[in-house]
């Protein structure tokens, strides 16, 4: 650690030359039109072969079928991930946003390739299963088909569902690219003198900032735009919304919510029993807020205090150089698992971290993977601070979570959100734990606030949003919702979660019109994943301080089942079941004894 960052580090970013060496390469332009073949040729086969009725030569043209889709989803999901890693770091290049473009609508046919797949699938569902049964090379596959055959039963016929697609760019994807465009667009005079104005996003960074005043000023300017807009996010948070009812009857799902349940691959019982968790911890959360306004000398904290960071004499937070970083990080992955070390030791001496703030690239961070070069990479914008750290140690998580499962078929390596959070909550759990040890409670205080605050939202802000979509949907069965009427659900919500932990007359009633979550139309309730995530990430890490180095080999297979097997038997594997609140409860545990140690320095 180093008290203030080295301003002449070399803070790197990442060479995408082993995917692809540019876009006027050979290799782009051979995988391109790869892809269109291969799309053109497996529809063909899907629409017009007749299936072999001897079990044999089913078994050895269904492999074959399985090959080609193998080789076309490698080949467009790396074409996909290449086009967008090169627009996040550029993102003002015509060139790029152009490239982009072109590849999305050449990826438009993947839609029906994967109806007609599962037609396939249920129309062959007895030699599919005696495939599974008696030909080894199908055996790990059993759940991946079984769920196809299930999702084939919940879609339109081929025709209206390619139709569902073509109409989806001007219909919902674009209610969902208006409130997109709002958010990033609109701005908020804050300086009159010098005629200073700041955007929304802006704004909305104010909630980090020391001073109390900026953050209520920002707060109320963002609201004042919120009312300004208010009429035409509402429309579109009715128009996403009203589609996605539409299309759930029409392919015959009973809720969004059983949909996305289907998605996350839980049981209602697993979710019954994570919100019931979440719903108990709620007592503790509110004596987290109440012990943070204590330290801040406030009665009550307002929304626009949630993320305000602790000023108080010798808690100043730790500053990291990128070298610093660099050995930390893999330090602390060989304490647990010395392949995990050697793999950051390659991501960070490979040019794989895009780590560089700059012009034209987009905030925030993330990892991404390009199958066909089996290598990830992450992006992230390091500035030195022990948030940007945990950052990377967050998506470097996901980036081993990708080295587990990368030689798997793709069939089988995709994982749904409830379990991608698994291997970067573990992550950033031991880092964060490796720098808060040894710490005296005045420098230890920042960084446990930290995590709690961002363990808060998690779980008290995820539930308030998962009551107000829930309650969303619900009203909008009956008709169009009032952008009025959106505020009262929202603050509604916010009243069964945050309670009276919180101002009644500063809560936030338009964050139904800021998370863009909301206004995904192929993905409702994005926002349970979330506090399943933490939770299970968590579990895992108590298993590891029970057995210590030998989870390691359990840990890495535990990643490996992710993507061919429904989250309750993944978990099942490590010992749990989250099908009953206990899990869940001994989860929260290591939040609960944080929340005690805040509480004890508020007093």
């Amino acid at each position: 650690m180093s008290e203030k960052m080295n301003q002449h580090s070399d803070i790197p970013t990442w060479n995408l030359d082993a995917v692809f060496p540019g876009f006027s390469s050979e290799e782009y332009a051979r995988a391109k039109k790869e892809v269109a073949n291969a799309l053109e040729d497996l529809k063909t086969e899907l629409v017009e072969t007749v299936s072999p009725h001897d079990f044999r030569q089913f078994s050895d043209w269904f492999w074959s079928l399985l090959e080609k889709l193998d080789f076309l989803e490698t080949k467009a999901d790396t074409l996909s991930a290449y086009t967008y890693a090169r627009f996040s770091t550029d993102t003002a290049s015509a060139e790029v946003l152009s490239e982009l473009n072109k590849v999305e609508e050449l990826l438009v046919p993947m839609a029906t390739i994967r109806v007609l797949f599962r037609n396939l699938l249920a129309a062959n569902e007895t030699a599919v299963r005696r495939a599974v049964a008696e030909d080894s090379r199908f055996a790990d596959y059993a759940f991946v088909f079984e769920e196809a055959i299930a999702l084939q039963k919940h879609q339109m016929s081929a025709e209206l569902e390619d139709l569902a697609a073509d109409l989806s760019r001007t219909g919902a994807d674009a209610w969902s690219r208006l409130q997109e465009s709002v958010l990033a667009n609109s701005s908020a005079l804050w300086d009159e003198a010098s005629g200073e104005r700041k955007t929304m996003v802006e704004l909305r960074n104010l909630a980090y900032d020391a001073d109390r005043a900026v953050r209520q000023r920002a707060y109320r300017l963002e609201l004042s735009i919120w009312k300004n807009y208010e009429i035409p996010i509402a429309a579109a948070l009715n128009g996403v919304k009203g589609t996605v009812s539409t299309l759930n009857r029409r392919r015959g799902w009973a809720s969004a919510l059983d949909t996305s349940l289907a998605q996350a691959r839980i049981s209602q019982a697993a979710l019954d029993a994570l919100i019931g968790a979440m719903e108990e911890s709620l007592p503790m959360w509110r004596r987290y807020l109440r012990a943070k306004a204590r330290l801040m000398g406030l009665e009550k904290l307002s929304f626009y205090d949630i993320f305000a960071p602790l000023q108080r004499e010798s808690a100043t937070m730790p500053t990291f150089d990128w070298s610093a970083a660099k050995a930390f990080i893999v330090n602390q992955f060989g304490t647990f698992d010395p392949a995990m070390a050697s793999f950051a030791e390659r991501a960070f001496n490979s040019s794989w971290i895009d780590a560089r703030p700059r012009e034209g690239k987009v905030g925030g961070a993330f990892c991404t993977h390009f199958p066909a070069a089996r290598q990830p990479r992450v992006l992230c914008n390091f500035d030195g601070s022990y948030s940007a750290l945990i950052t990377i140690a967050h998506e470097l998580g996901h980036a081993w979570h990708y080295e587990t499962i990368k030689d798997m078929p793709m069939l089988l390596s995709q994982y749904p959100m409830t379990l991608a959070e698994t291997a970067s909550i573990f992550s950033e759990t031991l880092v964060s734990n490796a720098a808060m040890a040894g710490l005296e409670a005045r420098a230890k205080l920042p960084l446990v606030e930290l995590h709690l605050q961002d363990s808060c939202q998690v779980i008290v802000d995820i539930l308030s949003r998962f009551y107000f979509e829930r309650a969303v949907f619900e009203e909008r069965k009956k008709g169009e919702i009032t952008a009025a009427r959106l505020c009262e659900l929202m603050l509604d919500a916010q009243v069964k979660t945050y309670g009276d932990a919180m101002r009644d007359d500063e809560r936030h009633p338009y964050m139904w019109a800021v998370k863009s979550h909301y206004y995904i139309p192929g993905l409702s309730f994005y926002n349970f994943p979330y506090a399943f995530g933490l939770l299970f990430g968590l579990g895992l890490y108590s298993l590891y301080e029970e057995e210590g180095e030998a989870f390691a080999s359990k840990y890495r297979e535990l990643l490996r089942l992710t993507g061919s097997l429904p989250a309750v038997e993944v978990a099942r594997y490590a010992g749990f079941d989250i099908e009953t609140p206990e899990f869940w409860r001994g989860s929260m545990r290591p939040l609960a004894r944080e929340v005690e140690f805040l509480e004890r320095q508020a007093k």
